[in-house]
């Protein structure tokens, strides 16, 4: 496959991915303020959950968001295109390095403006 041929195949893959999130996925549970809570049970506490917490950074900012258990498995799919994305960008950006070093810096970004 020629460099040029490749940079089209990773755009078009790019292009095609759908829905994407970044972080990772947590399950927690929780003590509430209630007296007399099974949660606070002296002898056999059972906390609340499992609760299910999207953390994520996007912009150089945390953040985070709970996921109810029936969104799990689409999160976890966009999770996996996410990282995807981030593997085709990195081929993307080497399959630029090595057609520039064929053609030239110039007519890689005219051909690239063209062809979009």
């Amino acid at each position: 496959m020629t460099t040029s041929s490749k940079v089209k195949s990773l755009k078009e893959q790019l292009v095609n991915l759908g829905p994407m999130l970044p972080g990772t996925i947590s399950r927690q549970w929780n003590v509430c303020g209630k007296a007399g809570c099974r949660c606070k049970d002296p002898k056999k506490p059972q906390k609340h959950g499992p609760y299910y917490q999207l953390s994520f950074s996007v912009g150089k900012r945390s953040s985070s968001m709970f996921l109810k258990k029936e969104d799990l498995p689409a999160a976890r799919e966009a999770i996996v295109r996410y990282q995807t994305f981030r593997q085709l960008c990195a081929d993307l950006a080497a399959a630029y390095v090595a057609e520039a070093r064929l053609v030239g810096i110039a007519k890689l970004v005219e051909q690239d403006s063209r062809h979009g």
